[in-house]
């Protein structure tokens, strides 16, 4: 790192975000959404419909810029989510995959048994990095692009940059595209553990850099995306999921960043976690993401770690009568006082039909909510 990062920079170390994230409990509750930059609004579908694949738009690095910044602007949220896909490290070191509209991402050959994955091991993870130079560039603009904001709003506003768990991602290469079961990766667990092994731990490496590249770009905070863990057996995910999970922070760990000695704050999310939640906070992450199935005050007695929580409103509730929706934002924030910190999110992704009004006034109740 040649200049200084932003958490230093543009001081984003003091933001609402970074210091909850860090243990400390600000008088405004920080609020972001997973995928607030995207379908729900019509700025991000009057861009894309300038042209390109998802994949085009995700390694352009005006068009990813820019999107990141569009619920920044709009909703007031106080962080930015990098706008990208979790199989972008994928593209980068040559695999054929694709984002299919409607669907999701679809690779021209999935990777099932032991001859395929040993090939696919041979490649070389350092790729990510030596081929991420848009990835750096988009999240370069997109930190100097939140330093003009925050310097318009009076407080730093920092990036959060993400990457896809191996398991999540050995779903969709087993697969070869989404899942209802993830059938095809539970089997390989058990039908060929060692293949399995050199698979997650390949992969573990390959989205571990993805991660580092955006933190050594300029992201001030890092969430690790187990989308499919939940449709996991406790046992199995102990035994042939966590340890890649852990692995694929290793990257980020390893950065050195000057001037801040405990590096990024990182998150750790999964969907349908609930039998889950102690084992993924095990990894030494400072804050766990929880979906909407278990109230935040159950998760911390389940976790028993001193871990800041994030979530976890239903995106259900996105729908509902505005009395609800703010009852049920009000319960979830109350909720939240039993972990040391809370950032509010949704307990999953922001509905591509969301209206955006109700998310701006979703992050108003929240700036406002203070504990009874």
């Amino acid at each position: 790192m040649h200049s200084p990062h932003p958490l230093i920079a543009h001081d984003t170390a003091s933001s609402r975000l970074v210091r909850a994230l860090r243990g400390e409990r600000p008088e405004v509750t920080p609020v972001w959404f997973m995928r607030q930059a995207g379908r729900s609004l019509p700025e991000y579908r009057a861009l894309r419909a300038t042209g390109g694949t998802m994949l085009e738009a995700c390694l352009d690095p005006a068009m990813a810029s820019e999107i990141t910044l569009q619920p920044v602007r709009r909703h007031k949220v106080d962080a930015a989510v990098f706008f990208s896909d979790i199989v972008v490290p994928l593209k980068l070191v040559g695999m054929g995959v694709e984002i299919a509209a409607g669907r999701g991402p679809v690779f021209a050959e999935p990777v099932r048994t032991a001859a395929q994955i040993a090939r696919l091991v041979e490649i070389d993870p350092a790729l990510v990095t030596q081929r991420g130079e848009a990835v750096a560039e988009a999240v370069a603009r997109t930190t100097a692009m939140l330093a003009e904001e925050s310097a318009v709003r009076g407080e730093p506003l920092p990036l959060i940059g993400f990457a896809g768990a191996p398991f999540t991602l050995a779903a969709y290469v087993v697969e070869g595209g989404p899942s209802k079961d993830h059938l095809g990766a539970r089997s390989l667990i058990h039908s060929d553990p060692a293949a399995w092994h050199d698979l997650t731990t390949w992969l573990a490496e390959v989205t571990g850099r993805f991660l580092a590249l955006q933190i050594e770009a300029g992201a001030s905070a890092a969430q690790l995306f187990d989308s499919w863990a939940g449709a996991l057996a406790p046992d199995d995910y102990r035994r042939a999921v966590l340890p890649a999970s852990a692995a694929a922070l290793e990257p980020v760990r390893q950065l050195e960043i000057p001037g801040v000695p405990e590096g990024v704050p990182l998150i750790h999310f999964g969907v349908g976690t609930g039998e889950l939640l102690a084992d993924m906070a095990s990894i030494g992450v400072d804050a766990l993401g929880v979906d909407y199935r278990v109230p935040l005050d159950v998760a911390a007695a389940r976790i028993g770690r001193d871990l800041t929580l994030q979530g976890n409103l239903d995106p259900a509730l996105l729908f509902a009568p505005e009395s609800v929706r703010r009852a049920a934002t009000r319960a979830a924030l109350q909720a939240g006082l039993a972990a040391r910190a809370h950032v509010f999110n949704l307990g999953h992704g922001v509905p591509m039909d969301t209206d955006p009004a109700v998310l701006t006034g979703l992050v108003r109740d929240v700036h406002e909510w203070r504990p009874a």
